[in-house]
């Protein structure tokens, strides 16, 4: 049996590896994505004030903690029993979809963008943001940065920090924004639109104008028939920070819609030994294994997912995109007909991009979003809260259970990378083997092209670690010096 390890894994938050395994003939055995990291935050969380939660939980990941920050304050909210006002929530929402806008924009460029705009087999020297620049120019590069810069600016301003956001407290925020504020915001997010209308314009010259490429994003080796969930509004568009989260099936009919508080009623997670990750699975379907199609509880939340579960999108410009993404991906444009195809996700993500630009313009250009009522000081005595958002990569969850003086007892996230484990798993697998085969030279340009089922999840691993599973604790003790000592292996 031939052993091949891809260790690490490129171009995501945090650490993994894949582990490839051939009989004697050449042909995949198993595939495994292991995750060999361990976080534990639902540990360190006992015994704080619960109020204490949306800062510590921003520290989960420096990559998105504004996610963290928002399901840890609405779980907050729904511990004391608090309705936020109006303003408070404009304000939350617009520091989040300023989020959404710089955090696509780093995947569509730097993490999955070079697999299509330099090449999927392309030197791995060149796969990268600077090979990207290098394709698409240095005046594309400055935008880029530019987009960076000036969402940075406005976290900072709203958020009281550019990466570790305090502004969001229990029954509202800490700080207001000012007229001078708001019509800074306001130019700001008119940029943001524009470079999202770019951003789909190279997309389109770049891959959708690329046989190979659509013909890639067609093919079977990624593709995979699931259930989809993602949080939708009233009238089931796609909402990230508020909502109720929407499950279809594999054929596009809803299967449920649930609050929060009932997310325990349709998910539950299944562990194996040899990773640190859950695999959530919905509990009405129960697990069967990694497999897809309607029998299997296996579900994705995605940007694919979450265009999936909705009926659209809630701003004109991303509501165009998303008719055109469907109308071209199934022939319906009205997105009744799910999109299966896991590549088509960097589609998804920058009809995302289009749509939280304007969400921001429009909280931007709202006149109440400087109301001085951004706090209802919250006077229940607390217990238990869920909050939800959707972040990047998926739908996130915040639980906690505090005594009555609000010091946690109890606490779990489930992030948007654990509900997408099982899927990524399958589709590490499903690639390996449709490249993997008899007789065929493995080269780096295959390795990369495996890379690339994962790499459209966009995970970010760091956030997602909560199994200590049943693998081997080894200890390496030190002393002054640096000469080891002593190695426990438990």
């Amino acid at each position: 049996m031939k052993h091949i390890k891809i260790d690490p894994i490129t171009r995501l938050e945090g650490h993994g590896r894949i582990d490839i395994f051939l009989d004697d003939e050449g042909e995949l055995k198993e595939c495994f994505f292991v995750i060999p990291e361990l976080r534990g935050f639902e540990v360190f969380a006992k015994g704080r004030p619960v109020e204490e939660m949306p800062r510590i939980t921003t520290r989960i990941c420096g990559v998105c903690p504004e996610a963290h920050h928002m399901a840890s304050v609405k779980a907050c909210d729904d511990v004391y029993k608090v309705e936020i006002p109006p303003t408070a929530k404009k304000i939350r929402e617009l520091l989040y979809s300023t989020f959404f806008v710089a955090d696509h924009t780093v995947h569509i460029y730097a993490l999955g963008g070079p697999d299509f705009i330099v090449g999927p087999d392309a030197p791995k020297a060149e796969r990268n943001i600077l090979g990207v620049i290098n394709k698409v120019g240095l005046d594309a590069g400055k935008q880029v940065i530019k987009l960076r810069a000036l969402a940075q600016e406005i976290i900072q301003m709203i958020g009281g920090k550019k990466i570790h956001q305090v502004t969001a407290i229990p029954g509202g925020v800490a700080k207001g924004i000012t007229e001078e504020e708001r019509q800074k915001i306001l130019g700001y997010t008119e940029y943001f639109i524009e470079f999202a209308k770019f951003t789909v314009k190279v997309f389109e010259d770049i891959v959708l104008k690329n046989k190979e490429y659509v013909d890639l994003i067609l093919s079977d080796t990624y593709t995979h028939k699931t259930y989809y969930i993602g949080l939708v509004d009233e009238n089931n568009k796609v909402n990230f920070y508020d909502g109720k989260v929407r499950v279809v099936d594999p054929d596009g009919n809803e299967v449920c819609k649930y609050s929060p508080k009932e997310y325990l009623d349709n998910i539950a997670e299944h562990i194996e030994p040899w990773t640190y990750l859950k695999f959530p699975f919905l509990k009405k379907i129960g697990w069967k294994g990694f497999i897809d199609g309607k029998e299997s509880g296996v579900y994705r939340a995605t940007p694919l997912s979450r265009l999936n579960a909705s009926d659209g999108m809630a701003t004109p410009l991303a509501q165009e995109e998303y008719e055109r993404f469907y109308e071209t991906l199934t022939g319906d444009s009205s997105g009744k007909t799910p999109v299966h195809f896991t590549l088509a996700t960097h589609w998804a993500r920058v009809i995302e991009l289009v749509y939280s630009a304007e969400l921001a313009n429009q909280l931007a250009k709202d006149p109440e979003i400087t109301s001085p009522n951004i706090r209802v000081i919250p006077t229940a005595t607390p217990s238990e809260g869920i909050g939800i958002v959707e972040a990047p990569r998926g739908t996130l969850t915040h639980h906690y259970i505090t005594d009555e003086n609000g010091i946690v007892k109890y606490a779990n996230l489930i992030v948007g990378t654990t509900n997408n484990y099982a899927a990524i798993a399958m589709s590490i697998k499903k690639a390996a083997k449709g490249l993997i085969r008899k007789g065929v030279e493995i080269t780096d340009g295959i390795l990369n092209r495996i890379e690339m089922a994962f790499r459209a999840y966009d995970p970010c691993l760091g956030c997602a670690t909560h199994y200590f599973g049943e693998r081997p604790f080894i200890l390496h003790i030190y002393d002054n010096d640096g000469n080891l000592i002593e190695v426990v292996d438990k």
